[in-house]
């Protein structure tokens, strides 16, 4: 049986989206042959070429549709266009460095609408090289283009969504179901024509589709219909997350005019049992987490006792078959972290299934996704990260999890450390006291650059409220750690929780305002509290203090919920100036204008005082060292031990001779000072808890040793000058 496993348009530019990745590593553990495809980033390549590009100016001039003054300004350029597309992509792809200098002079690339402001952007270019003012340049070009056919070709395109409007909040098939019957556009026309291909060249008799966004739905759709109307025999399959979190409980049938299954949740288990369905060997009322048409009616099945597949027995992510030089770098220079997001190649892994916290009232933790925790060792995940390497040639991770557990991290950055790999990685985390000042540095050593977690409201109240665990202060201290650790910090903010106060929501800003003047926080976005129906608000708004309104359910589509709260603000009109206030942070600037110069209304003068933030930061913890926790060595080798003999009075008994350890450092050779025998057993200790070898050398073990070694009380020396400077050198408690 030959399966295709197919990314629909659009998700990303810069990297592949890692479900077919994730399921053909799994098939590949069954010796079943898959090919995948991305078919959001070819559609994009086809369609962003000279030969695309001509195709799509002669559309346009044959339908002679009127044009604002913004399209007609990129059409009359359209010999330009179609003469750099080409040069342009590859330098996105980059494949042609060299044609930064040129975009970079001003004169290379047509200009519309998008350039409009870049000047208003100087500032940031004064941190930018070259290349990444040409790749910002760049991507401003593209997003012409995109206005353009976003206006005159497909009101549908995004370069990270198609269609989306239709299967947000879609409770009904009816408006997606009206647009697949009409004719094709220019990009769906690229869109089938691309699928037939891959068709006939791989003629397979499965054909999966994972759609992770709404932004993914309608293609996915599209390309059913044209399988169903064209290759009878092939089987469509439909998951991902948004099936996971919107199809729970399906019954329009005419979905299944397009599909022919729909599976929910980890696609491993579901998609082992349909194939053995189809091949004959289980019975359809065997199947595990799927829906499918019988006997004119939608039916969920799930008979199946079998057990999900653990995660260590998953495989490793197979990124084989993708077009891995073909990902385009684009570039976002006013958030920092949007930036990551959108340059460079990242290989997607997961440290663990689902959240070990699972509490968050505004969170999807009846799911699956989230409620189902399971954590992978560290050196299995480590093992796959060479694996991908070997694939990929590419050293950049992002680890997906819903909140990365610190302990897990902390293990797995050992790990890294101790095989000695070269890796640069990112993730998701919740803002827990257990990161350290120490954990942070020792995350910092094995290659992590930055964390995102979500502060969300900054009122502890609310946070209460919202059962996240955390308060202020803690996030405070947190954030602050990880960034003195050199690991960029986003901050997920929200506004518009139930019975949130306008008052509120300004002390919520002026503790934002805070972190990123202190410099704990670097990057951030506000986003409006949505109520989501497998969330504990949505399942029981009136203990949260607000009513469900609907919207009413027709069979397709159930996630999104409509509520009214009437002790809460009117926090849609906040929007904008939360926006525009977090924009101006960002870059340093407005930490002086008082709050209500973001809004274009009367709001409140906030009741947080000017320093809570910093006192938070700065306030002195008593430091407790528990016996159980690991000490590790990552300041460097030593390379030399040089004694330095201490002369002796007349009469006085012997002198301890002093000895100085000589290290090598990342960036420069450094010294530490003891008495000869402490900085024997110091060098002894070096030795025993560097990651390297592998020991799990603790605070009790260490306790041990030198009192062993006859060198005094280990308490004495916990608290001496030496001891520090081997702290500040990367002795780390963690």
């Amino acid at each position: 049986m030959k399966l295709l496993l197919v990314t629909p348009p659009f998700t990303q530019l810069n990297t592949p989206y890692p479900a077919t990745a994730y399921n053909k590593g799994f098939l590949n553990t069954l010796d079943i042959s898959s090919i995948q495809i991305d078919l959001s980033l070819e559609v994009i390549l086809e369609v962003f070429s000279s030969a695309g590009l001509q195709k799509m100016f002669e559309t346009i001039e044959e339908e002679e549709k009127e044009l604002s003054d913004n399209a007609y300004r990129i059409f009359s350029q359209r010999k330009r266009y179609i003469q750099t597309i080409d040069s342009v992509i590859a330098f996105l792809q980059n494949k042609n460095q060299t044609l930064a200098l040129a975009i970079c002079s001003g004169t290379y690339l047509p200009e519309a609408g998008r350039f409009q402001y870049h000047e208003s952007l100087d500032w940031a270019f004064g941190t930018m090289g070259t290349h990444d003012k040409a790749r910002h340049w760049a991507t401003l070009y593209l997003e012409d283009i995109g206005d353009l056919i976003t206006e005159v070709v497909d009101h549908h395109f995004g370069f990270s969504r198609y269609a989306e409007r239709l299967a947000r909040t879609a409770t009904h098939f009816d408006e997606l179901y009206e647009a697949l019957q009409q004719p094709d556009s220019f990009i769906s026309t690229t869109l089938i024509s691309i699928l037939e291909t891959h068709i006939k060249r791989h003629q397979p008799d499965v054909i999966c589709f994972t759609a992770p966004f709404p932004g993914n739905v309608f293609g996915a759709f599209r390309c059913g219909k044209h399988i169903k109307e064209n290759y009878h025999d092939a089987i469509v399959v439909f998951g991902g997350g948004y099936a996971n979190t919107e199809l729970r409980r399906v019954y329009d049938e005419r979905i299944f005019r397009f599909i022919d299954f729909i599976t929910l949740d980890d696609g491993e288990a579901p998609l082992q049992h349909l194939l053995e369905f189809l091949e004959g060997k289980r019975s359809k009322q065997m199947l595990k987490r799927t829906f499918c048409l019988d006997n004119s009616t939608v039916k969920y099945i799930n008979g199946s006792a079998d057990l999900d597949i653990p995660q260590r027995e998953v495989g490793t992510p197979d990124y084989g078959d993708l077009l891995l030089d073909k990902y385009l770098s684009v570039i976002e220079i006013v958030n920092p972290m949007h930036r990551l997001w959108s340059d460079g190649r990242w290989n997607k892994l997961t440290l663990a299934h689902g959240c070990y916290w699972g509490k968050c009232a505004f969170c999807d933790v009846t799911l699956d996704y989230i409620k189902r925790y399971e954590p992978v060792s560290p050196a299995i995940i480590c093992d796959r990260i060479e694996e991908i390497i070997h694939q990929t040639g590419q050293n950049g991770f992002h680890f997906v999890d819903e909140a990365a557990p610190p302990a897990l991290m902390r293990d797995l950055a050992i790990e890294i450390i101790r095989r000695g790999l070269v890796v640069v990685w990112w993730t998701n985390i919740r803002f827990e006291k257990s990161f350290t000042p120490d954990i942070c540095r020792l995350l910092k050593a094995s290659g992590c650059i930055a964390i995102s977690g979500g502060l969300e409201v900054a009122s502890d109240r609310l946070l209460d409220k919202m059962k996240k665990g955390v308060t202020v202060a803690q996030v405070s201290r947190v954030a602050s750690a990880f960034t003195e650790a050199g690991i960029m910090v986003h901050a997920y903010l929200m506004y518009g929780f139930p019975t949130q106060t306008l008052q509120e929501t300004i002390d919520s800003l002026e503790m934002v305002r805070q972190l990123f003047e202190a410099g704990a926080i670097q990057s951030g976005f506000w986003h409006q509290f949505a109520m989501t129906a497998h969330s504990p608000v949505g399942l029981d708004p009136m203990s949260f203090g607000v009513k469900s309104i609907g919207p009413d359910f027709g069979g397709f589509a159930e996630n999104d919920l409509f509520h009214i709260d009437p002790e809460g603000a009117d926090h849609e009109v906040l929007s904008e100036g939360l926006k525009l206030s977090i924009f101006n942070y960002m870059q340093g600037v407005g930490f002086d204008e008082p709050l209500h110069t973001w809004f274009e209304f009367d709001v409140p003068e906030t009741t947080i005082d000017s320093d809570y933030i910093s006192n938070c930061i700065y306030e002195i913890s008593e430091a407790n060292i528990r016996p159980s926790e690991v000490v590790v060595w990552i300041g460097g080798d030593a390379i030399e031990l040089i004694i330095i003999p201490i002369k002796k009075n007349k009469g006085e008994k012997t002198k301890q001779a002093y000895a100085e350890i000589i290290i090598s450092g990342r960036t420069e050779n450094f010294s530490l000072y003891f008495n000869q025998q402490t900085a024997e057993w110091v060098i002894d200790l070096l030795m025993n808890t560097a990651p390297e070898t592998g020991n799990k050398f603790t605070i009790e073990k260490m306790k041990m040793s030198f009192e062993n070694a006859g060198l005094g009380e280990f308490n004495d020396f916990l608290v001496s000058e030496g001891f520090a400077l081997l702290r500040e050198k990367g002795l780390l408690i963690v």
